[in-house]
């Protein structure tokens, strides 16, 4: 087993393995026990009573009201008037073919892929390339759509999209340490209102089974779910 450097066990310490904190409760515990020299995320992990084998599929897109903190670079594959919408609503990269061209050669410097319907017979070739690094554009995940200058805008401004994995786990990052109390509270609520609306309705019993905040290098911090559903 992999031995924890001595940072990480002094912070560790201060955290009660045996108790399921409020989400402002975790969310203190987990800025107030970082240490790294640069801005840690804070990363949400949820364990969810869902079996994806049995098709209950939990997935969707949401706007975070204090963004991610991170710079988004999205790139557009559109033609027509398209593309100029798409250059005027602040697109990183914007183009045609020769966007499809480039991804084939091995370019991937972005972070979302958006593609208007008419494209995506086109962009459909790329999917080994784009499909390994989840960047294949989806109706359910928003990025298929006409409507290019609302969904750029969100995408730059905090949209992300969730997904259970094939555990039935959800790996999200809610900000930046730097981030106030209440903006990281505010996407962690927004969060989980978009991830109780995604519930399928053959699952059955406890949906949210546990939850766990943790910045990139500290010690992860229970949250109480039945705190999170009340919230």
């Amino acid at each position: 087993m992999k031995r924890r450097g001595k940072k990480f066990r002094e912070k560790a310490n201060k955290v009660d393995r045996s108790k399921r904190y409020s989400p402002a409760e975790a969310m203190k515990l987990v800025k107030e026990n970082t240490f790294a020299k640069f801005d840690e995320t804070v990363d949400l992990a949820v364990v969810l009573g869902v079996d994806p084998k049995k098709g209950e599929q939990v997935r969707g897109t949401v706007v975070l009201p204090a963004g991610t903190g991170k710079n988004i670079r999205v790139a557009v594959i559109a033609k027509g008037e398209k593309v100029a919408e798409a250059e005027g609503s602040g697109a990183d990269f914007v183009g045609g073919e020769d966007i499809v061209e480039k991804i084939k050669s091995g370019w991937l410097d972005f972070d979302v892929l958006v593609s208007t319907p008419d494209m995506m017979g086109m962009v459909g070739r790329l999917g080994k390339i784009l499909g390994q690094k989840g960047l294949m554009p989806n109706p359910k995940s928003g990025t298929v759509s006409f409507d290019i200058a609302k969904t750029v805008k969100e995408f730059k401004s905090g949209r992300i999209e969730f997904r259970a994995d094939k555990t039935g786990v959800l790996h999200l990052k809610l900000g930046k340490v730097s981030f106030g109390e209440d903006a990281l509270l505010s996407n962690f609520k927004t969060i989980f209102e978009a991830v109780n609306r995604a519930k399928p309705s053959s699952s059955k019993g406890v949906y949210i089974r546990s939850v766990t905040l943790s910045s990139t290098m500290g010690p992860g911090v229970k949250v109480d779910p039945k705190k999170v559903s009340a919230q």
